[in-house]
């Protein structure tokens, strides 16, 4: 009896630790959101084995609804925890003034523990056949292998299980001598009247290496070679050419489509025989809006609103419009719908630890008002479009897109179909911290920092930076040729960021004229330290590393590798100071420029403490501003040249393994012009440069000279935090 009775209650027990066990596995959250659910349930997480009368909610959209109740009741933090599983979004999911959380409580939307859930605006193309009629213009290597789907939408990219499919696009074209933005004059057979011309569009590189256009067609008159299209691009059309996609005619390779509105149908030549094929139906899937006075003083920002492991896929590419306002030189477009998240007014929010992929625009956007939120340990990949924006106001006295923190990205393979689109991009947004990034394989810039320049303070109604200017605050300023930085410094509100810890690489690849970080029109107080720059790639050699471009005035920059870049490594304006820094490689194996000085008056830079190594004999490790037209004096835009002379430059390191004494005419001339009296042209001594280990020997001269060490261990993604 005593046996029976003691194996019952040892089997209770076992009960209740099972039980124990069950209810400790289970993550505590106030709600739960699955691909299972419904809307209809109360939104609680099913116990195992209990009858399918109750459980999780299906949508993202009912979980805040059912958050807003909550929050009436509840002052302590609210969870809402989203199983694995593809979340179709046919409507952008807005979080608004509702749906904060007060001063001592945070609202967080987070991926189930080790679960990934996908927020896809992706909707699927079926009823595929394939092509057995003749289709006009179908080129011979495509007969036989288009198949065709009935569509009713009208979408600009699509994807199958491998990513964004290529729309059929033709080679490059040279347009003929007097095009303009919105007139392309072009030779006999390139374009044509096409019946859905409006499906049509032309990739354009205008006069500017900095910038492609994609532009829909309006018309194609073919007797007289004139093609107009709806929307101008930046510059004008010129002989850097255009592409036509969009066409039957160019549909010549595997993976590419074609969409006909007119017939609703959509063409493709299927890679490896995926039929899985899905065209977005969103621009933004989710976004965050608080109460905006967009011409007024006071914006209320939604706070306390965190978003945490989620994936996002299949956003749309954006199309500029006839009122766009262009970020500098239209490198992106001021409160623009075109990331997949967007906040617009915030504060104190967040968004980390998600995956952003295969989109047509870009990633993360913190628009007009946007202060203290934290953009971390998120993966942004195969994009259209840009990274990561912090877009304030346009110029004027209303700054409030700051303080934020974009910390520890992985950012790579973007500005696919934009080219210009940067991994990280501040416009008008002062006092963040951007560190420990990681940016590569982009076509243009890999971090931007900029304002609006001086020359387009004006009244006009181009796109290009004007339409952004707040001249309601602003004023009647001076005449274009009469105005000073002094006079618009106070509108550049991109001021003291702290650019620290990236690393950035392969950036460049197809467009020129730009650098791994740039900066210009920014305000003062910039630091930019620490951060490893290498294997810039830019095709027609014109890019820095760094650059400090016209106007800007006040930046530190410190303690920065940079190695192995095709064209420059440092571009030097005005006050700017250059500290501590290691250049080396530059343009190996042809050689290239180290330190480029441009823009003055230099008084108040600095020059020290800086490395120059080269293990080549084709090298130049610093030019100025050769004397001619528009360099002795002032020239047409009230600059003057550079001069090492009036920069305050001592206690560096010259030197070329193959042939010192280009290091040593190099300190000759300086100390020729009354700078680096302590200088030397030596090795610094460094472990194995060879093979990019610029840790310095124990015997190094730098360290003797007050150099200090760089470690890179602690640049790049710190992947254990």
């Amino acid at each position: 009896m005593k046996k029976n009775i003691l194996i019952i209650f040892t089997l209770i027990i076992g009960c209740f630790s099972a039980i124990a066990q069950i209810n400790s596995e289970i993550p505590s959250a106030d709600f739960f959101v699955s691909t299972q659910g419904s809307d209809n349930w109360s939104g609680t997480l099913a116990a195992p084995n209990t009858s399918k009368t109750d459980g999780p909610f299906a949508t993202l959209e009912q979980a805040k609804n059912a958050v807003r109740k909550l929050k009436k009741n509840k002052t302590k933090d609210i969870t809402v925890l989203i199983r694995e599983g593809v979340y179709q979004l046919r409507k952008t999911v807005v979080f608004d003034l509702k749906d904060s959380g007060s001063d001592n409580q945070n609202i967080v939307y987070q991926a189930y523990p080790n679960e990934t859930p996908v927020f896809s605006s992706g909707k699927e193309i079926t009823g595929w056949e394939k092509v057995t009629t003749a289709l006009p213009g179908l080129p011979k290597e495509a007969v036989g292998n288009i198949w065709e789907a009935k569509v009713s939408d009208k979408f600009l990219t699509m994807y199958d299980d491998e990513g964004m499919l290529p729309r059929a696009q033709s080679k490059r074209y040279v347009p003929l001598k007097g095009s303009k933005k919105n007139k392309l004059l072009f030779p006999k057979g390139t374009l044509k009247n096409w019946s859905n011309v409006e499906d049509v569009e032309i990739l354009v590189r205008p006069t500017r290496d900095w910038i492609v256009n994609m532009l829909p067609l309006k018309s194609v008159d073919e007797k007289k070679g004139v093609a107009l299209t709806s929307v101008d691009a930046t510059y004008a059309i010129t002989k850097k050419g255009f592409w036509v996609e969009n066409v039957l005619e160019e549909l010549n390779q595997q993976g590419e489509w074609v969409l006909n509105t007119k017939e609703k149908k959509v063409y493709l030549w299927p890679r490896n025989n995926k039929f899985s094929i899905v065209a977005p139906t969103l621009l933004e899937l989710i976004k965050v809006e608080g109460k905006i006075d967009f011409k007024g003083a006071t914006d209320i920002p939604v706070k306390n609103l965190h978003f945490r492991g989620l994936t996002f896929k299949h956003g749309e590419r954006y199309t500029l419009t006839k009122d766009d306002a262009g970020l500098q030189h239209d490198w992106d477009m001021l409160d623009k719908d075109n990331a997949m998240v967007r906040f617009r007014g915030a504060e104190n929010c967040s968004i980390e630890n998600s995956h952003f992929l295969h989109s047509g625009s870009g990633a993360i956007r913190v628009d007009l008002y946007g202060m203290n939120n934290n953009i971390s340990n998120n993966h942004i990949e195969q994009m259209g479009g840009g990274g990561i924006l912090l877009c304030g106001y346009g110029p004027g006295t209303k700054d409030v897109n700051k303080k934020n923190t974009v910390y520890n990205n992985n950012i790579h393979h973007i500005g696919e179909i934009y080219w210009q689109s940067p991994g990280i991009f501040l416009w008008n947004s002062g006092d963040n911290r951007v560190a420990n990034n990681l940016i590569h394989n982009t076509n243009y810039c890999g971090l931007i920092v900029s304002g609006c320049v001086i020359r387009f303070f004006k009244p006009s109604n181009r796109r290009e930076q004007h339409r952004a200017i707040r001249w309601h605050e602003i004023g009647k300023l001076p005449k274009l040729n009469d105005l000073t930085p002094d006079d618009v410094r106070p509108y550049w509100h991109s001021k003291n960021n702290i650019i620290e810890n990236n690393e950035i690489h392969h950036v460049m690849k197809k467009l020129g004229d730009g650098n791994g970080i740039y900066i210009r029109a920014a305000g003062a107080g910039n630091i930019i330290r620490r951060n490893y720059i290498h294997d810039l790639v830019a095709p027609t050699g014109k890019q820095s590393a760094i650059r400090t471009d016209g106007g800007q005035m006040d930046v530190l920059i410190s303690e920065n590798l940079i190695y192995k870049c095709n064209s420059q490594g440092m571009t030097l304006k005005l006050n700017n100071r250059f500290e501590n820094n290691i250049i080396a490689d530059i343009g190996p194996p042809r050689g290239g420029l180290y330190l480029k000085l441009v823009e003055g008056p230099s008084t108040g830079a600095t020059l020290k403490r800086n490395i120059f190594y080269s293990t080549t004999d084709v090298c130049i490790f610093l030019s100025e501003p050769k004397a001619g037209k528009g360099l002795v004096g002032e020239d047409s835009r009230g600059r003057v040249p550079a001069r090492i002379r009036d920069v305050d430059s001592d206690y560096n390191i010259f030197y070329s393994k193959a042939d010192n004494t280009i290091a040593e005419k190099r300190l000759a001339k300086s100390q020729s012009d009354g700078v680096d009296k302590n200088s030397k042209a030596t090795d610094p001594m460094f472990v194995d440069p060879e093979n990019g280990d610029f840790r310095f020997k124990p015997d190094s001269p730098a360290l003797k000279m007050g150099i200090l060490p760089i470690d890179i261990s602690k640049i790049g993604l710190q992947i254990n935090k």
